[in-house]
């Protein structure tokens, strides 16, 4: 465990009074490791100072709050003892919620020397401007869309067509199963009928990726007329398997319909 730098209460507190607006120190010891985490929690970086916070025990650090509810995070930087780290916490209004970040860059903190006046200029300079930017991002998600982007669910179609994936490998479906505005489709993407299986099946000739095209292309034409699309694997048999589904057998079959 790295040694609590004992200068830090004083550092923060002179940092708050040189930077722009009005700003106040809130310094804090740890008696536990646990106790860091509130405000560690909090912190908006993904950089060297969320690092630092995830892997070291800090004893004690300093939040900084500013105008517009802006919150500064202050603490050691562990093995360099002239320097702390600054970094912005994020808003923790209650009606701000996970998804209005999505879109935000992270502002990140900084490492800054442990003189306060130099540190306050760099800090109203890198840190501040992109972490106001950032802030504000935030406030206008939260009032443009309160609520999670959810996805609906889909909508409610009178026609289904349920492809299955049979265990010998055809890819097809029952005839009569199959509706009526669907089978032309279906001729079109290569599917044939086999009369003495009763169903329309897309021949294995064609290839996993030939046929995946095909199945693609079949889901494209047939929901754009609102005719829903399943996929489904058929239940294991025992029975003896059923002929294969070339396009020359079929062919054949389907002028014997």
């Amino acid at each position: 465990m790295p040694s609590p730098r004992t200068d830090l209460a004083a550092f923060a507190t002179s940092l708050a009074d040189r930077l722009p607006g009005l700003w106040t120190s809130d310094y804090q010891r740890h008696a536990q490791h646990a106790d860091q985490f509130p405000r560690t929690e909090q912190l908006w970086d993904s950089g060297h100072v969320e690092y630092i916070v995830s892997q070291y025990v800090l004893t004690h650090d300093a939040v900084l709050h500013g105008p517009s509810d802006q919150r500064l995070y202050v603490t050691d930087r562990p093995r360099y003892p002239h320097q702390f780290v600054v970094a912005p916490l994020a808003p923790a209004r209650p009606h701000i919620k996970p998804h209005h970040f999505a879109t935000v860059e992270v502002p990140h903190g900084i490492a800054v020397p442990r003189d306060p006046v130099r540190t306050a200029v760099r800090v109203a300079r890198r840190l501040l401007p992109r972490y106001e930017h950032a802030l504000q991002q935030v406030l206008t998600n939260a009032a443009n869309q309160p609520e999670p982007p959810h996805r609906p669910g889909p909508p409610q179609v009178e026609q289904v067509l349920t492809l299955t994936l049979y265990s010998d490998g055809a890819l097809g479906a029952p005839y009569e199963s199959v509706p009526v505005d669907a089978r032309m489709t279906l001729y079109a993407h290569g599917f044939q009928y086999h009369p003495h299986q009763a169903a329309l099946l897309l021949p294995t000739a064609y290839g996993d990726s030939g046929r995946a095209l095909r199945v693609h292309g079949v889901v494209q034409q047939l929901t754009a007329k609102g005719i829903g699309v399943n996929l489904r694997h058929s239940a294991p048999t025992t029975r003896s398997a059923l002929p294969p589904t070339s396009p020359k057998t079929a062919s054949t079959a389907s002028r014997t319909r």
